[in-house]
């Protein structure tokens, strides 16, 4: 049985992946934990680096997924298969080194007096690097946006370097979670807030993806910006 299970979406990342798996080999206990690969029909042949990494390497899985649907979508299927794996925790993390994998080991001891580990940009000790005054600017925008609509007092809500428990999960129904973009992230984070359980910040460092393009569009900010307020709209009324 796993003890971890990291879900590590990809699209056109045929550039990182397999630094990634490496990097994440020599910080996770392969004999217990486990990497999915959740690959959205990368048209650059991520998919098949991902199905070459996995069977030279028995720690690491690969769900093939036909179309584009974002990042929400991929992650409620890779959660899925981890706690059809019965996993214990459940990681996620970009895959182009924006999240550091030597953090992994500091979020996953965070679980002991957690339900929910963020690794966290705002929080002290946090921070990002090579990001320019404008994306500083969205970044802590939609974070303190977040805060103030939803009442938290969680400092990275927008952040997707997380270890959930299983029991977690098993909490917030995947099936409620409807978010494409990156507005997924804060509302499995508000949706585990709202269930009572407890949210713990480590700190972290945030840099430019190694390479590759960027996956941040307007509409993935849009959507976030009207998720928002639906949620906290639905939580009032009992309908979250």
């Amino acid at each position: 049985m796993p003890r971890a299970v990291l879900c590590l979406p990809t699209y056109n990342e045929r550039e990182n992946l397999e630094a990634m798996i490496d990097a994440l080999g020599d910080v996770l206990d392969t004999d217990r934990d486990h990497v999915l690969v959740i690959d959205d029909g990368s048209p650059d042949g991520t998919g098949e680096i991902a199905d070459r990494l996995a069977a030279e390497r028995g720690w690491v899985s690969v769900l093939h997924r036909e179309t584009k649907e974002g990042i929400g979508p991929a992650y409620v299927a890779g959660f899925r298969r981890a706690l059809s794996e019965d996993a214990e925790l459940v990681l996620e993390m970009d895959c182009d080194f924006s999240h550091n994998p030597a953090d992994v080991p500091r979020l996953i001891a965070a679980t002991d007096d957690a339900d929910l580990v963020l690794g966290s940009r705002y929080t002290p000790g946090g921070g990002t690097a090579n990001w320019g005054l404008a994306r500083r600017i969205v970044s802590r925008g939609g974070c303190l946006y977040a805060q103030v609509l939803l009442g938290m007092r969680v400092r990275d809500l927008t952040g997707g370097f997380k270890c959930f428990r299983r029991a977690t999960l098993e909490a917030i129904d995947l099936d409620a979670l409807s978010a494409h973009g990156y507005a997924f992230q804060i509302e499995t984070t508000y949706r585990v807030h709202k269930a009572g359980l407890r949210i713990e910040e480590v700190p972290i460092t945030f840099v430019e993806r190694r390479a590759g393009a960027s996956k941040m569009t307007s509409s993935i900010v849009a959507e976030a910006m009207w998720k928002v307020p639906l949620l906290r709209l639905r939580a009032l009324t009992g309908k979250l």
